[in-house]
């Protein structure tokens, strides 16, 4: 089934992943394609609307990203956002100039007001907050194009020809700190567009099922599970797909939460399919012994896992796929044509070469995060697996700060698990959008009876965030606080102190290492 398209032409802004992510919300399939794709592309692409994003660039400069103006031929609506709004008018006809110092200029939090007979806006407030990041302003529109709002400092913070479809806002609607925001997406995908909302994962998931049994034929297939969401829901729908033809091997290297291992094992094996799990703990342990800074741990740990790999592989025969759990902002980040590269991915270290691979399947290339996980559920994952929080994949090494023994893997494990119980248990897991116990290289005096200890401590983290690009300290009731700490400091021998983290990012990562 072909899916309605909406394209998000990428000028080079933060936040295009999250257009894209809203769009998808609201049952609309698109894709982020580079600003410099070719038209007679984008045009094949059959589009019912396009959305230029944000960018760091002034339009009126030499260099700066512009796109055909062909574009604005074909009858297709579309929506320019910050620089996509400015690059619109510019193209247009309109003049865009340097905004002075207190006048039109805008950054942050900003009052809006609408013209409510804009379909982008009708039916919503007449005033809300948006969020502002222009230096640059609309000094003159376009003809046939109207102002249908503004702020105290710029008068004209969005513009629209309703004739033609075209739409242009100065803020970020796809922001939460925009009120209605998304539903001013959701007014141009469905009023101006008149998307059909056709994208769901139920659908998706009939659809990659045929398209990989086509595809593989009778092919075998290998996958390296590590357990993480993507590779969990990747294994899942290959089984579903091609059954016993998939082989995943699991490499448990020891460095995984208490009864990790076993869940993922058991979560895996209703399907008819080949699941190796190779324990690796001691292999892993020995190459680490003696490594303490953070960088050196994660090669270490990757260089081995596909060593492990690569054994396990030549036990397997010969493959004709390889399988990966890359995801779109894999993909999006990986950059292509002239779009910025953020980081390269791969999901798989270095292919195994033993393996005789025809190519690389990776069906859920196309999905974002929060997308895989409602495939999971569409498959009949367990929740404990698809809503798993973003897991580092040196596990537990960077998570025990300095050296690694299995002593103190085993008592970060403990401690681990109680932080994670007790919050599940009072509800605060469902606010918190990662949360674990690193055991700290610090060892300090304290008293347990009539006794002197000298003992570890251990130190809790938990944020809150919706992009992990910035992320607030949590504020966990002081009630449950106390009561982690009694119980690690009682049921884990070697702890007599346990910290709060209540650093935020940044200045502070996420992760300790």
């Amino acid at each position: 089934m072909a899916h309605q398209t909406v394209i998000v032409l990428d000028f080079g802004g933060q936040y295009n992943q999250l257009i894209a992510r809203r769009v998808r919300e609201c049952g609309v399939y698109c894709e982020v394609k580079p600003y410099a794709t070719p038209l007679e592309e984008l045009r094949a692409m059959e589009p019912i609307g396009i959305i230029f994003t944000g960018g760091p660039g002034s339009v009126y400069l030499d260099g700066a990203p512009q796109v055909d103006p062909a574009i604005f031929t074909w009858g297709t609506p579309i929506l320019g956002i910050c620089y996509g709004c400015q690059l619109m008018a510019h193209l247009l006809g309109g003049r865009v100039s340097p905004a002075q110092e207190g006048s039109a200029r805008e950054y942050g939090k900003t009052e809006t007001c609408f013209d409510t007979q804009c379909t982008l806006f009708r039916g919503l407030p007449e005033t809300g907050i948006t969020w502002m990041s222009h230096g640059d302003y609309m000094e003159k529109v376009p003809e046939g194009f109207q102002l249908t709002a503004r702020s105290a400092a710029c008068p004209s913070v969005a513009i629209a020809d309703e004739a033609r479809g075209f739409y242009g806002v100065q803020f970020h609607p796809e922001v939460n700190h925009t009120r209605h925001g998304t539903d001013m997406l959701r007014r141009f995908l469905y009023d101006v567009c008149h998307a059909a909302g056709d994208w769901t994962m139920g659908d998706y998931k009939r659809t990659a099922v045929q398209s990989l049994r086509d595809k593989i034929g009778a092919g075998r297939v290998l996958l390296a599970l590590s357990g993480g969401v993507d590779s969990s829901v990747a294994a899942a729908l290959l089984a579903e797909a091609v059954g016993e033809q998939l082989t995943c091997v699991f490499v448990d290297h020891g460095l995984m939460r208490k009864n990790e291992g076993d869940e993922v094992e058991a979560a895996f094996s209703p399907w008819a399919m080949n699941f190796v799990r190779v324990d690796a703990s001691q292999r892993f342990l020995s190459r680490l012994a003696g490594a303490e800074e953070p960088e050196r741990k994660r090669k270490i740990i990757g260089e081995e896992f596909i060593r492990v790999f690569e054994g396990e592989a030549k036990k397997v025969g010969a493959v004709d796929y390889l399988a990966q759990g890359t995801i779109y902002p894999d993909v999006i980040e990986s950059g292509a044509g002239d779009a910025a590269v953020i980081k390269s991915h791969h999901n798989v270290g270095g292919l195994p070469d033993c393996v005789d691979f025809k190519e690389i399947v990776e069906p859920l290339r196309l999905l974002f995060k929060d997308e895989v996980r409602q495939l999971g559920r569409e498959l009949g994952l367990p929740e404990y697996l698809v809503a798993r929080q973003p897991f580092p994949g040196p596990g537990l090494a960077i998570r025990v700060i300095g050296e690694i023994t299995r002593d103190k893997l085993d008592t970060l494990r403990e401690a681990d698990a109680i932080f994670r119980e007790e919050l599940a248990r009072a509800g605060e897991d469902k606010r918190l959008s990662q949360f674990f116990a690193a055991l700290t290289n610090m060892r300090s005096v304290g008293v347990m009876g009539d006794g002197r200890t000298y003992d570890w401590a251990i130190a809790l983290r938990a944020v809150t965030t919706d992009d992990f690009m910035t992320a607030d300290w949590a504020r966990i009731p002081y009630e449950l606080l106390d009561r982690v700490s009694v119980r690690i400091v009682n049921e884990v021998k070697g702890i007599n102190r346990v910290v709060y983290d209540i650093t935020s990012k940044p200045p502070a990562t996420v992760e300790f290492e």
